[in-house]
């Protein structure tokens, strides 16, 4: 591996914010925004980076970083502006949070598994100067269902409080999907549903799989499946709308079968 080249970051660095305070002072678009205009375009460049490593498309992923980096670099300048702080600031801060909490790396502390470091962290951050207290404080109410399920469960999680593997939460899982069969009512049937997919945020946590990634992939398979249903339907003169849903799923799972057998034959992640 080629090592970088400090110079060559300092000076890549120092020419995007450079762009940055142009863009800032010279088009119309940037002059008008602040921090609630632009969050919104810093989530969906999180979203598209996500997606980006979640297909390991690397070429993707350096575009994409780069969307977020001048993100970072915009958002910075408006607290500069009124006088809040910095690019200088946010490197500063970011980097003392990492060392603190971090005392395995950089202190005498000893943790030797990702699920100590995890614990450690979650409980330096509680004891840190300015935070709310408790054990779900700071919890963001605004992120997307999944995540904010899988947060609360590590929170939860660093006070002790979690299955010692995923047998346990496969097992939740079972009783909670048996449990919205019997229920009722509305009521129940919006309880149960919601403790199933809390159940299932809980056995990704466990597999260390991002529930919100996962979903979107299980949800352009369908999408792509569905398509190439239609058009399977289309090829021998089949309109998809005027099928019934038994036709409908004939085509769906012939589009499955076709689908999984390319993937066998180009040895996908499934096959390694």
């Amino acid at each position: 591996m080629n090592q970088p080249d400090p110079a060559a970051i300092v000076d890549a660095l120092a020419r995007l914010d450079a762009i940055t305070r142009r863009l800032r002072a010279e088009c119309p678009w940037d002059r008008e925004q602040d921090e609630r205009s632009i969050v919104p375009h810093t989530v969906e460049e999180s979203y598209e980076l996500a997606d980006a490593a979640n297909r390991g498309d690397d070429a993707k992923l350096l575009d994409e970083l780069g969307d977020v980096l001048f993100q970072v670099h915009f958002l910075s300048l408006l607290l500069e502006e009124r006088g809040a702080g910095d690019l200088a600031r946010v490197a500063q801060n970011v980097t003392d949070k990492l060392i603190r909490r971090h005392p395995h790396v950089f202190g005498d502390v000893e943790a030797e598994t990702p699920q100590e470091v995890r614990r450690n962290w979650d409980q330096i951050k509680q004891g840190e100067a300015g935070r709310e207290r408790g054990l779900f404080a700071e919890v963001p109410d605004t992120l997307p269902g999944p995540l904010y399920a899988r947060k609360v469960q590590r929170r939860a999680a660093s006070s002790g409080f979690d299955f010692p593997d995923v047998v346990g939460p496969l097992q939740s899982v079972r009783d909670e999907l048996a449990e919205l069969e019997a229920a009722s009512s509305r009521d129940q049937q919006f309880d149960e549903l919601g403790d199933v997919l809390f159940a299932v945020v809980n056995v990704a946590r466990k597999l260390a799989v991002d529930p919100e990634l996962a979903l979107r992939a299980a949800a352009d398979r369908f999408r792509g499946r569905v398509l190439a249903g239609s058009e399977l339907a289309a090829s021998e003169g089949r309109s998809w709308n005027d099928l019934g849903p038994d036709e409908q799923l004939s085509y769906y799972a012939r589009a499955r079968v076709t689908e999984d057998g390319a993937r066998l034959t180009e040895g996908g992640p499934g096959d390694r």
